[in-house]
């Protein structure tokens, strides 16, 4: 039985860095059943660019443009927290299927509100983390395994931590 191909839009694609360029898209396109059709930015200079580097033609610079696409199934939201609660809502009122950032909203209130719009469209929804793709988690990770710190008995992060890498 033929596997089916899922058509992904991703809103909040910049050329050159991002979520979306890092993690995002290089993971997607070493899935087998997904197909990234269409990508929107909110500069239309920036997507086109965008468009270029990825090799994707449908490029748009209002999310509605690629929401109203009947070939996208999954939107994929990559832009900062405070334009998610827009973002999500708009695609789940669509009826697509979303893969948002982490956090889902600013507060409680906006992941309630998504949460409950995604129920009563009954859509697929997802919050992921890519925080292990970062230049500095990785830089960490080479590091421990290389053993340059030596045997790790314990360790303490939590959401506040902010780790800066210009490797």
């Amino acid at each position: 039985m033929p596997q089916t191909m899922l058509g992904v839009g991703i809103l909040g694609v910049s050329p050159a860095r991002g979520w979306a360029a890092t993690a995002h898209i290089p993971a997607l396109r070493a899935l087998p059943n997904y197909e990234i059709r269409a990508i929107s930015a909110h500069s239309a200079e920036s997507v086109h660019a965008a468009g270029e580097a990825f090799g994707v033609r449908a490029v748009f610079s209002d999310h509605a443009q690629l929401l109203a696409r009947p070939d996208i199934d999954v939107v994929a939201v990559t832009v900062k927290v405070p334009h998610h609660r827009e973002l999500v809502s708009a695609a789940l009122a669509a009826g697509k299927a979303v893969y948002c950032e982490w956090p889902l909203g600013r507060d409680v209130d906006d992941a309630r509100a998504m949460a409950a719009l995604a129920a009563g469209h009954r859509v697929h929804t997802a919050v992921g983390l890519q925080a292990r793709q970062a230049a500095a988690i990785q830089f960490l990770q080479e590091l421990l395994s290389g053993g340059y710190v030596g045997e790790v008995l314990s360790t303490t992060m939590d959401r506040h931590s902010h780790v800066r890498s210009d490797r």
